[in-house]
């Protein structure tokens, strides 16, 4: 069973000695109490020949014919007991007490723990089925926080080095108060504050809990008001940045969150220019299909790796390590944030990219989004 640093299970619980019911267990209660139904029955047999004999009046053999008759019955009530019994140890109490067993130990923190699928009720696989379907899910949510815990700790541990060296550098008079270092100290409490407000979006939004403000708005104008957003950022890079729309999506009206989806976009141009060189391009296209509308980000950047692909949109991931900071690159939460705006939506997000060609991704959102005008 794993544990934090502290001893306890992973999401806060705490061990105890309380196990569940083992399988024997609940077989010896299931045969006392068929055990007390035989006895009971044997008892009732032998009186209800007893009475019968005297109600009848019959003699001495009469007696003997009804109490073997009814000693007969009795004894055949064991064995259908025995049989019932073994029946439902096999259908209820062993599965039953597999499960038992299995949610006392995720209760103690083992949450690999699962019940196997045995041949039985239907009723009762599909039980299991659902409680391993749970503890995969709790196991699966445990690792991504630990993750995030990690990541979280590992990305604050820099700008506020940073923060703590530059001010105790002008305390002990290292570092004159000049405006260059209260400037540094300030972007650094900036980059935490981005990071904090990352971390809030991403969460609500993998929590489904993320709230959009969603309204009638024209896709074009959207991709057209990004496009102004980095057009200045482009031309001091020397990037060609275009915003092209189909003939078909011109005064197209989508009922979106215009501010997420203009952030998803961002987020995109953001990272198409840090990986494009001067002299190339980003497009931003919108076009019509049969399921919706699509939005491609293109670059003609250095592209990703195949073995990279794979982790873009994972939360903290940055190709390459060497980079820092310094060198432009962000906290490295963008893309996830953006895979989780698009879902939000309905819609889905998609990479593709060559070395030394460029990167595409591609954005679908659904024909539901459209308005009930179009």
């Amino acid at each position: 069973m794993r544990h934090d640093e502290h001893g306890h299970p992973p999401w806060g619980g705490r061990r105890h000695g309380f196990r569940g019911p083992r399988p024997r267990f609940i077989f010896a209660r299931f045969m006392a109490v068929f055990g007390f139904v035989v006895l009971f029955i044997l008892g009732g047999m032998a009186a209800l020949a007893f009475l019968v004999t005297r109600l009848f009046g019959g003699d001495g053999q009469t007696t003997v014919i009804v109490w073997i008759g009814g000693i007969g019955f009795a004894l055949a009530m064991p064995i259908l007991a025995i049989s019932t019994a073994v029946r439902a140890f096999r259908r209820i109490a062993s599965p039953l007490a597999d499960i038992m067993s299995a949610a006392d130990s995720l209760a103690e923190g083992d949450l690999s723990a699962r019940v196997p699928e045995k041949r039985g009720s239907r009723e009762f696989n599909q039980l299991v089925r659902s409680f391993n379907r749970m503890a995969s899910e709790l196991e699966r949510n445990d690792q991504l926080r630990r993750n995030l815990t990690a990541d979280v700790a590992h990305e604050l541990r820099t700008p506020l080095h940073i923060i703590q060296g530059n001010l105790e550098g002008v305390l002990d008079g290292v570092y004159q108060p000049s405006t260059d270092h209260i400037n540094a100290t300030l972007e650094e409490t900036r980059l935490l504050a981005r990071l904090v407000d990352d971390l809030r979006t991403l969460s609500q939004a993998e929590a489904g809990q993320l709230e959009l403000r969603l309204e009638e708005v024209e896709l074009c104008g959207i991709l057209e008001d990004v496009g102004t957003s980095f057009s200045g950022q482009a031309e001091s890079q020397g990037i060609d940045l275009r915003i092209e729309c189909a003939d078909a999506v011109y005064g197209l009206s989508m009922n979106l969150d215009a501010g997420r989806i203009d952030q998803a976009l961002s987020n995109l141009v953001v990272n198409a220019m840090r990986h494009t060189p001067e002299g190339g391009a980003i497009t931003l296209r919108a076009t019509r299909n049969t399921n919706g509308v699509q939005i491609t980000v293109q670059d003609t950047g250095e592209g990703i790796s195949s073995d990279d692909l794979p982790h873009i949109f994972d939360r903290f991931w940055r190709g390459d390590r060497s980079r820092t900071r310094a060198s432009g690159v962000g906290g490295g939460l963008g893309l996830s944030i953006t895979r989780q705006l698009i879902q939000s939506h309905g819609g889905s997000i998609e990479v593709e990219s060559a070395l030394g060609v460029g990167t595409t991704f591609t954005i679908s959102l659904p024909s539901r989004r459209l308005s009930t005008n179009e």
